[in-house]
């Protein structure tokens, strides 16, 4: 779940319409049921960094982990936030001041992990601008229209949907899922200057915080692991009414789920 303030005037300034009180109903119904929460917040400065560790002592007290993530150039907005930027590398600092951070082993996650040993709980950092995970980065995203993106940092994309459709077999399916992953880029195109003024943005992620610059891409990887594991991954994913024809837009997956 993405929370960046448990103020609810504030919430609903930096989401500009949210209703805090039912993210709460819905993580409540969450917890009630069993499921495991993880809650997302995006560190602001001069919006939400003072209430940082407000957040880590809810989040811990319920149970709940918590992932700080810097502001990414993403999104389709009015304002240039390039003020709010504010590094996870200060933040750990800080924390580090009042609090002891454990590491431990990582895994391949976009963030890294560190255990509140005041607490017991878990805190990441997803720091896409100050340490980049590009070169273990394993996440591709699939939108609600069938359109494969290997980056958020760039808008190239394959469409699965196409594919699903001119055959009843999935062999046209793999070969657009194999030929895709071939084209992940090493890194993002992510810059967050002054020099830049709002520009374009990926077609995918339009509720992210900053505008960005596109750079030429970066070449792809010169040694692509197999795609096998990814496209049983994506063909289960895949509802099977994408082979008649729909011209519907909404929410990607992803975005429905932190």
């Amino acid at each position: 779940m993405s929370i960046d303030t448990l103020d609810p005037a504030r919430f609903r300034a930096i989401t500009r319409w949210g209703d805090l009180a039912k993210v709460m109903d819905g993580i409540r119904a969450a917890t009630e049921a069993g499921l495991s929460v993880k809650i997302n917040m995006v560190a602001l400065k001069g919006v939400n960094e003072h209430e940082i560790v407000q957040m880590l002592e809810w989040c811990h007290g319920n149970g709940y982990d918590l992932t700080l993530i810097e502001t990414m150039p993403l999104g389709e907005i009015e304002e240039d936030r390039t003020d709010q930027y504010l590094p996870l590398s200060l933040v750990r600092a800080n924390l580090a001041e009042r609090l002891t951070l454990e590491t431990f082993l990582q895994d391949r996650r976009p963030a890294r992990y560190v255990r509140i040993a005041e607490t017991g709980g878990r805190l990441g950092f997803i720091t896409p601008m100050t340490h980049n995970f590009c070169e273990s980065c394993n996440r591709v995203r699939v939108t609600c229209t069938g359109m494969l993106y290997m980056c958020l940092g760039q808008d190239d994309s394959a469409d699965l949907r196409a594919a699903l459709r001119a055959s009843e077999s999935d062999e046209l399916l793999y070969n657009a899922i194999d030929e895709a992953i071939g084209r992940k880029p090493k890194g993002h195109d992510f810059i967050i200057d002054r020099r830049t003024r709002p520009g374009g943005i990926p077609p995918h992620e339009r509720d992210g915080r900053l505008t960005w610059r596109r750079l030429p891409s970066p070449a792809p990887l010169a040694r692509v692991p197999s795609t096998a594991p990814v496209r049983a991954s994506l063909r289960s994913r895949l509802p099977r009414d994408w082979r008649e024809p729909w011209s519907g837009s909404g929410r990607s997956a992803s975005q429905a789920s932190p």
